[in-house]
C-alpha cells in the first residue's frame, strides 16, 4: 500500500466527515420544523487491503465511509394551537396523504399535522395534497376504502323525529278534585294545570304538544295530551285531538306511586308513558307510525304547579356552520340546528421499518422496499392517538447536534492533517534524491 495509501485514507475520512456535517447542518436547519425527524450518519471502516510481514499477514485499513443516514423517529413534542385541524400524533402511526394533481393514485406519508379545509371542503395539508380517511355508516363505523378526507359545505343534515320528551314538574296536592276527570272538548275548566312544548317530525316540522293535568281524588291524577286537530290525519283545525292518556297515582310523601300510576298497568319505569299508537299521523306526509315516549318526573307536593323543566330530543333540518376534528380523528360537522354529525374519520399508517422510508420533501414520506408496506387502521387500532390543538415539533436536539458538531470537525480537522503529513513524508522521499 505504501506511504500514498494514507492520502486515500485521509481523503476518505474528509468525505465522510464532510458527509456528516451536511446531516448536521440540515438538522440545525430543521430544529423548528413541524413533524420534522432528525437523522445521523452511520460509518463503516473501508475493506483493508492485506500485507505480509515476518510475522505473517496482516491487514492495512485503507479509511472510512459513509454507511448509512439513518432517520430516528422519536416521538416530538406538542405545541398547542388555537387550531382545531392541527393534529399530532403520538406513537408510531402517519398521517396519509396523496397528490390530487395524481389523481391519488399513490399514498404517501407525514407527520406534520398543519391541515386546514380548502375551498371545496378537503382536508388538506400545506402543500394541498389531500389527507386520506374513511367513510363512516350511520352507526359511526368505517367502511370502505380509502378516500380523500371531504366536508360538503352546502350539505344539509336530517331531521331527527322526537322520540323522547321529558316533563319535570310539581303538582299541587291542595288542587280540588274533579271527579268528572278531563273534558277535551273544556281543558280549561276540567284540568288544573297545562304544560306545552314542541315537537319535531321526521320532516323537521314542529307541533305543539299539551299536557293537562287533572286531579279526581286524593293522589290521583289524570293527564292526558293532544295536539291541534288541524295537524293529524281527519282532524279538524281549532279542535283539540288527544294522542296520549293515563293515569298518575301518588304515596302520602308526594312522590309517585309504580304501583297505580299507568294504563291499569303498574309501572315498570317510573312515570314511563308512551303516546297512543297511530295518534301521531301529522298530515304533512312525514312518518306516520311513530311514538314518543313521555317521562313524567312528577312530584305532588303542597305548593303551586310548576314546570321545573321540560326536554325533547327532536331537531330539524339544520346547514353545516362549522368541522372540526375530535381525538378519534372523526370529522365531526355542526350544524345550524345544534346537533353535532361524525362525516368521516381520519386514516393513520403504520410502517414495521420506519427508518426505511423516503425523503420527498415538505414533511413528505414515501414508502420503500426498506420500510415494508403500511398497515392502514384509526386511532384505538394500535396505529397512534390523536391529539387535536396541537403540533408535533422537530424531535432534533440541537445540544446534541453542537456536540457532534464539534467532534465531526475534529474528525474532519484530523483527517486533512493525514493528508498534509503525509505530503510532507512523500516530500522527504523525493527528497532523497539530492
Amino acid at each position: 500500500m505504501g506511504v500514498s495509501g494514507s492520502l486515500y485514507s485521509g481523503v476518505s475520512g474528509l468525505n465522510a466527515n464532510g458527509s456528516a456535517m451536511s446531516v448536521i447542518g440540515n438538522n440545525i436547519a430543521n430544529a423548528n420544523t413541524v413533524g420534522f425527524k432528525t437523522s445521523r450518519t452511520v460509518f463503516g471502516d473501508l475493506l483493508s487491503s492485506s500485507i505480509s510481514g515476518s510475522g505473517g499477514t496482516s491487514q492495512v485499513g485503507r479509511g472510512a465511509g459513509l454507511s448509512v443516514v439513518d432517520n430516528i423517529f422519536s416521538q416530538g413534542t406538542f405545541e398547542n394551537t388555537e387550531t382545531n385541524t392541527d393534529l399530532a400524533i403520538e406513537g408510531a402511526g402517519m398521517f396519509i396523504v396523496s397528490d390530487p394533481t395524481t389523481n391519488n393514485s399513490v399514498n404517501s406519508y407525514t407527520r406534520a399535522g398543519a391541515f386546514r379545509f380548502d375551498e371545496n371542503g378537503y382536508l388538506v395539508n400545506p402543500e394541498g395534497y389531500n389527507v386520506m380517511g374513511l367513510q363512516l355508516d350511520a352507526n359511526g363505523d368505517t367502511f370502505g376504502d380509502l378516500t380523500p378526507i371531504y366536508a360538503n359545505t352546502q350539505s344539509f343534515t336530517a331531521a331527527g323525529p322526537t322520540g323522547n320528551l321529558t316533563l319535570t314538574t310539581n303538582i299541587d296536592s291542595d288542587s280540588i278534585a274533579i271527579p268528572g276527570g278531563f273534558d277535551i272538548t273544556n281543558p280549561g275548566t276540567s284540568s288544573h294545570y297545562a304544560t306545552s312544548i314542541r315537537v319535531f317530525d321526521s320532516l323537521g316540522s314542529t307541533h305543539l304538544m299539551t299536557t293537562y293535568f287533572t286531579k279526581i281524588a286524593n293522589n290521583s291524577w289524570e293527564w292526558n295530551t293532544v295536539v291541534d286537530g288541524g295537524e293529524v290525519a281527519g282532524g279538524t283545525p281549532g279542535t283539540l285531538e288527544l294522542v296520549g292518556e293515563g293515569m298518575l297515582g301518588f304515596d302520602t310523601g308526594g312522590n309517585l306511586d309504580l304501583t297505580t300510576s299507568g294504563n291499569g298497568i303498574p309501572l315498570t319505569t317510573p312515570g314511563t308513558f308512551t303516546t297512543l299508537a297511530g295518534a301521531l299521523d301529522w298530515n304533512n306526509g312525514s312518518v306516520t307510525t311513530g311514538q314518543i315516549t313521555l317521562d313524567m318526573q312528577t312530584t305532588q307536593y303542597a305548593s303551586p304547579s310548576v314546570v321545573v323543566s321540560q326536554e325533547q330530543d327532536g331537531y330539524g333540518t339544520g346547514t353545516l356552520v362549522k368541522l372540526n376534528v375530535d381525538e378519534e380523528g372523526n370529522i365531526v360537522g355542526n350544524f345550524s340546528n345544534g346537533t353535532p354529525r361524525k362525516l368521516m374519520r381520519i386514516a393513520l399508517a403504520k410502517f414495521t421499518n420506519s427508518g426505511g422510508l423516503s425523503k420527498a420533501g415538505n414533511n413528505i414520506w414515501n414508502e420503500s422496499d426498506k420500510s415494508g408496506p403500511p398497515t392502514i387502521g384509526t386511532v384505538g387500532s394500535g396505529v397512534g392517538n390523536i391529539f387535536t390543538n396541537a403540533l408535533e415539533l422537530s424531535n432534533v436536539d440541537l445540544a446534541q447536534e453542537f456536540v457532534k458538531m464539534i467532534t465531526t470537525q475534529r474528525g474532519f480537522s484530523a483527517n486533512s492533517k493525514t493528508i498534509t503529513t503525509t505530503d510532507e513524508m512523500l516530500a522527504e522521499v523525493i527528497n532523497l534524491k539530492r
